[in-house]
């Protein structure tokens, strides 16, 4: 059961960039769709939290919880999606899992986690494989605009790591987003030009919020708890190759072969990083960065 909940979550995930392009088609803009979902989890996580009674944060936490709001869920939901627009679902998800290198680098600066080869090995093939994507013919149309989001949105889902080392200790996962969500959604607000969407764009929101971003992360704890964190991570990988078949399937999104090259690799550098022989923080680092959505991680 714990694989079948972790490719239930993973399944979820990928279909963040092609429904995230059905809201599009049907009138909204990227930062809207970043603000809806951010208002709708927020909402979501803050019901949950307070059900199980774990509403509350101490006051001395509450300026880093606060703080996160703007950095890890209005940039990185915005960046996601904003790379979803220039350069497709496919594209998006490939440099979404980028986020395991500059977990390695950050907790290499910040945290004084060791640097060994095989993490640079893994850095390495991470950064092969986006120069893959990124210098890709074919029929995928590959905007640079579309490739600094998503290296932006994986730096912005790395963050998670930091953040949820220290928090997810003392706090509920609904706890920490029933706060940072809402600041989230108010960081955005100023740059948004509302419209009206029509039902398939509002329902594309929901979608998004419901499913694949308040339910992907119940189901993905719900088999962290029946599964090794390294094999977690590694089923979690999926999520990138959900993402391109549904892509292709539903808007026709094609990668040259040099696309489909990278973004091996970079599916290769995650896998490379997660079964590093420091298994446990590699894991955990790789853990921290999942969350589509949503989630500080012991994690995505």
């Amino acid at each position: 059961m714990g694989y079948v909940y972790m490719l239930t979550a993973a399944f979820l995930w990928g279909l963040i960039g092609p429904v995230s392009r059905l809201a599009f088609a049907h009138g909204l803009t990227p930062l809207e769709v970043a603000f809806w979902r951010a208002v709708f989890g927020g909402l979501l996580f803050g019901f949950h939290a307070a059900l199980i009674g774990r509403i509350r944060v101490a006051p001395r936490d509450l300026p880093i919880v606060l703080g996160f709001g703007p950095i890890g869920v209005a940039l990185f939901y915005a960046s996601f999606q904003l790379a979803v627009q220039a350069g497709g679902g496919a594209m998006a998800a490939v440099l979404l899992y980028t986020a395991p290198a500059w977990v390695a680098i950050l907790s290499w600066s910040f945290l004084k986690e060791p640097m060994g080869p095989h993490k640079l090995t893994a850095l390495f093939l991470t950064l092969l494989g986006v120069a893959g994507v990124s210098l890709q013919g074919g029929e995928a149309r590959i905007h640079p605009v579309g490739i600094m989001w998503g290296l932006i949105s994986g730096f912005t889902y790395a963050l998670y790591y930091l953040f949820g080392k220290i928090y997810l200790q003392r706090y509920e996962t609904p706890t920490l987003f029933a706060y940072a969500m809402p600041i989230g959604a108010l960081s955005l607000l100023p740059l948004i030009s509302f419209h009206r969407p029509g039902p398939m764009a509002w329902g594309a929101i929901a979608f998004l919020t419901i499913c694949s971003t308040y339910l992907a992360y119940l189901i993905y704890y719900a088999g962290l708890q029946r599964l090794e964190a390294t094999r977690a991570a590694v089923v979690a990988t999926l999520e990138p190759v959900i993402a391109t078949a549904v892509s292709y399937l539903a808007w026709g999104e094609r990668f040259g072969p040099l696309g489909y090259l990278g973004a091996a690799l970079v599916i290769l550098g995650v896998l490379w990083m997660v079964q590093a022989p420091s298994a446990p923080p590699d894991s955990l680092s790789h853990a921290a960065s999942r969350h589509r959505e949503g989630s500080s991680e012991k994690r995505r």
